[in-house]
């Protein structure tokens, strides 16, 4: 199966493998899946990226994609069907540079108000207080559109949404409590949602020598 399509190194929780399997369902970017178990990190896979992390993408003619924006503009940019390369409002690079604030910054205090047992000395409330004034901010926007850029779903939607989520499920309660109607309906459709389900199949670990599994399946 290797050498018939792209190899996709994933872990199904992964927020950032999550978003690039959003892609690749959409876009009907066949790939052969091999699931990851992160504290049993496969050779094969550190051996073509170093930073050890998923989503990698091995391209059938060996190129490697180890960052999950890159895969999921790879799998776009050749199949596009819902035009999530194309707002309603604003542009690409509007886009781009919203996923990449919240890959910095946003992410940088979800980490902490998550797991602050893996930070020595981090107050986890203080996280999320700086946490959630990025949220209000796309509540703002999601008051005024249904969509983060208009009202069709695009790239920002499905690259943003898996850390929302994340953040989300660390208190759902605080989190529901919170005046945030527009990002709390957007985030219950992304997660109600058929491709969402898609993308969160359950797959065994893959092992060395085994064949992938693949995705997305027809």
């Amino acid at each position: 199966m290797s050498a018939k399509y792209p190899i996709l190194y994933s872990f199904r929780r992964c927020p950032y493998a999550m978003r690039a399997r959003l892609a690749l369902m959409v876009s009907n970017r066949v790939c052969e899946l091999r699931e990851v178990v992160l504290r049993d990190k496969p050779p094969e896979m550190l051996d073509v990226s170093a930073k050890g992390t998923v989503p990698i993408l091995i391209d059938v003619d060996g190129r490697v994609l180890d960052q999950s924006i890159d895969i999921m503009l790879w799998a776009l940019k050749q199949h596009d069907p819902e035009k999530w390369l194309v707002p309603q409002q604003g542009s690409l690079t509007e886009m781009l540079e919203l996923i990449a604030l919240f890959d910095d910054r946003f992410k940088y205090h979800l980490d902490r108000y998550k797991y602050p047992d893996r930070y020595p000395g981090v107050d986890a409330q203080v996280h999320r207080y700086e946490g959630s004034l990025f949220l209000e901010k796309l509540n703002s926007q999601l008051n005024a559109t249904k969509y983060l850029f208009g009202n069709n779903v695009a790239l920002a939607d499905m690259a943003i949404a898996p850390f929302v989520r994340q953040f989300a499920h660390t208190d759902p309660a605080w989190f529901n409590e919170q005046p945030w109607p527009g990002l709390q309906a957007w985030l219950a459709e992304f997660t109600e949602s058929q491709i969402y389900s898609s993308v969160m199949q359950k797959y065994p670990k893959w092992e060395s020598g085994n064949p992938g599994v693949v995705f997305p399946s027809s």
